[in-house]
């Protein structure tokens, strides 16, 4: 049986690493320019090289994101930086704008091409026409039903991507104008300000400066605020519709983000394709994606319509009950003693829950704890400080450390 693929994002060279070493199949990342994700780390092009490196070691993909819809002056320079993809050996290139995509067929690059989720796939007809075009693989819109996605497959044999994971965008397959109109900022360039998340209240024409609350909240109403996606408990049900890419979103999250999630869902993964005849899921996956910074979780549209139910009309606060506090750089088995990289402020006396992709999971509370100098401290403060801490169980190079919060 040909596997799924498991798609990650890496917003910067760290996450890459760490995506794949948790168990990605393929990360998608954005160069420093023509991508959506303006804020991210991104990829200058020895970065690039170098991910492009790592991953092909381990037997990974990298796609990079051109998917911009582009002005005039985006296009000086974009038949270049095609070239430099090619060079450095890039495995796909995400393209949205139809100009952009003009532009590197003209080139006759050797790029693999892929449509990405802004180009609004929604239908059949229109998967027809970018496989036409010779497209390799493209990703569907979000706002697609199971069967929706069947019926696509039924008709086109080209490679299909959907999103299972991260951030839903209230505006069509992320094409909005919001953040351009409020904050001159635009998101179809990689610049959006997620204007969706702020704070609104109904005003009346004739009573200007009088806010009516939208829903019973002092704070006023987030009417645009969507739950995150989170289709891990249905990972069977895309698999047999005939998927091959499953997309997690979130190249502006944490390295905590990355790596939660990518190994949940490799997990799941795993453990179906061992029998998927008697495939069960387990609820500790859905248990460890809790773990990370989140919005409460919908399937989105994959049953049926969002409903109310489908969206936080109350805040635009993740929910956070662990701390990332750690990630482990060495351990030396004969003494038990870890060399960790201090990732947020944590002390003796704490209890500390350890995870890896060959780690299991396990918690205990920090009793010894020295400096890069092997002299004994009590708490670890400083952002991305070398500490050595004493473990009950074997730990590896990469294994992540967290707390759980007091309110968790």
């Amino acid at each position: 049986m040909k596997k799924v693929e498991l798609l990650a994002p890496a917003g910067n060279l760290e996450k890459l690493k760490i995506a794949i070493h948790y168990g990605a199949d393929a990360v998608y990342i954005g160069g420093k320019d023509y991508g959506l994700r303006a804020a991210a780390g991104n990829f200058s092009s020895e970065e690039m090289a170098e991910g492009l490196g790592y991953a092909h070691q381990h037997q990974a993909k990298v796609y990079v994101t051109v998917n911009i819809f582009a002005h005039n002056t985006d296009l000086i320079g974009l038949a270049a930086y095609f070239e430099e993809l090619e060079r450095i050996g890039v495995d796909g290139v995400l393209i949205a704008d139809p100009g952009v995509w003009q532009i590197a067929r003209e080139m006759k690059t050797g790029l693999n091409l892929h449509i990405s989720t802004q180009a609004n796939t929604t239908n059949w007809a229109s998967a027809r026409f970018w496989e036409s075009q010779g497209v390799k693989r493209i990703v569907l819109a979000r706002e697609l039903s199971l069967d929706e996605i069947k019926e696509i497959r039924s008709r086109v044999r080209c490679e299909l991507e959907v999103f299972v994971h991260g951030a839903m965008c209230i505006s069509y397959s992320g094409r909005c104008l919001l953040s351009n109109y409020m904050a001159g900022r635009d998101a179809n360039r990689g610049e959006c300000a997620q204007p969706c998340r702020w704070n609104y209240a109904l005003v009346e024409e004739k009573r200007p400066g009088v806010y009516f609350p939208i829903s019973e909240d002092e704070r006023g109403s987030y009417v645009f605020n969507s739950q995150d996606l989170c289709l891990i408990n249905h990972l069977p049900d895309l698999i047999e519709a005939g998927v091959d890419s499953l997309k997690i979103e979130g190249r502006m999250k944490s390295v905590h983000y990355v790596a939660t999630i990518v190994q949940a869902y490799r997990k799941a993964l795993e453990t179906y394709y061992q029998d998927p005849g008697s495939y069960v899921f387990d609820p500790l996956w859905y248990e460890e994606i809790t773990k990370v910074s989140h919005r409460d979780y919908t399937t989105g549209f994959l049953f049926d319509k969002p409903r109310a139910a489908d969206h936080n009309y109350n805040t635009s606060t993740y929910l956070r009950y662990y701390d990332f506090v750690g990630l482990v750089l060495d351990y030396d088995p004969e003494t038990g003693w870890a060399t960790v990289e201090q990732r947020n402020n944590f002390k003796t006396g704490d209890e500390l829950e350890f995870t890896g992709p060959n780690t299991e999971l396990f918690s205990q509370k920090l009793v010894k704890m020295t400096d890069d100098e092997d002299a004994g401290i009590e708490v670890a403060p400083h952002p991305r400080q070398i500490v050595h801490i004493l473990v009950e169980h074997p730990v590896q190079i990469g294994d992540m450390i967290r707390r759980a919060k007091d309110e968790g």
